[in-house]
């Protein structure tokens, strides 16, 4: 049986491109906008979220961080599909409660095996993203790992495979997965009781910086993706 999806993107060709060039996905609902999603209480196993949903037609609908918090308060999966690629941003979404973050650049057969992949209740996690959590927990400012999750998540944020790490730790693949899995969840969690001037001390930022980006600095349903979409040049697509 194939997993269900939802797809909430305000670009009408995206959504419709879902039903057609990603076969491995139900989709049985698609939407413009977070609100509308849950208006219609959709029993879905993943929810394919766009970040940049405000536009010309709905210029004050919830969307990225906020959008992901009020998915997640009703239980959905949630998978960003974007093109967002800074990665302050795309933790952000991680302590949000994200499960997975996929690129719009990447192939089609490729993203539509990371959505399945997220449906079936796994985690996908951008590079830039892991160097990040492996930077934190390096520097003592996460402590909730193990000594093997350490070494996991050290070769992961230096761009070993699955296959390769596993191969370094003699263990199965499918073993280091499930290590992999409750690794992102340790993190996630962690991620969630930072503040933001915690991470930034750690990362050697400047105090400020990611007040506007981290959930916690982001009031609910105006948080900065609103005012920075009011403000981005007419012509830029959506993200």
């Amino acid at each position: 049986m194939k997993p269900t999806a939802a797809i909430v993107d305000d670009v009408p060709l995206i959504r419709e491109a879902f039903e057609l060039l990603m076969t491995r996905l139900d989709v049985v609902a698609s939407v413009s906008t977070v609100e509308e999603l849950v208006r219609g209480r959709h029993d879905v196993d993943v929810v394919v979220l766009d970040l940049h949903l405000a536009n010309g037609g709905q210029p004050d609908v919830r969307q990225g961080v906020a959008a992901i918090r009020v998915l997640r308060e009703h239980n959905y999966q949630v998978c960003v599909y974007s093109q967002e690629e800074r990665r302050f941003v795309l933790a952000a979404c991680l302590a949000a409660g994200a499960s997975g973050i996929v690129p719009k650049a990447l192939p089609t057969e490729r993203a539509e095996q990371l959505i399945v992949e997220v449906a079936a209740g796994g985690t996908v996690i951008p590079q830039p993203v892991v160097g990040i959590l492996e930077v934190l927990v390096r520097r003592g400012c996460i402590t909730v790992l193990s000594e093997r999750q350490r070494q996991i998540l050290h070769g992961r944020a230096r761009g070993l495979s699955y296959a390769q790490v596993a191969k370094r730790l003699f263990l199965s693949e499918s073993t280091l997965r499930g290590y992999w899995l409750d690794l992102v969840r340790s993190l996630s969690d962690s991620l969630r009781d930072l503040t933001p001037g915690e991470i930034e001390r750690t990362l050697g930022l400047t105090p400020g910086d990611l007040l506007d980006v981290w959930p916690r600095g982001a009031a609910d349903g105006k948080d900065w993706w609103l005012h920075q979409d009011r403000t981005r040049p007419r012509g830029t697509g959506s993200a």
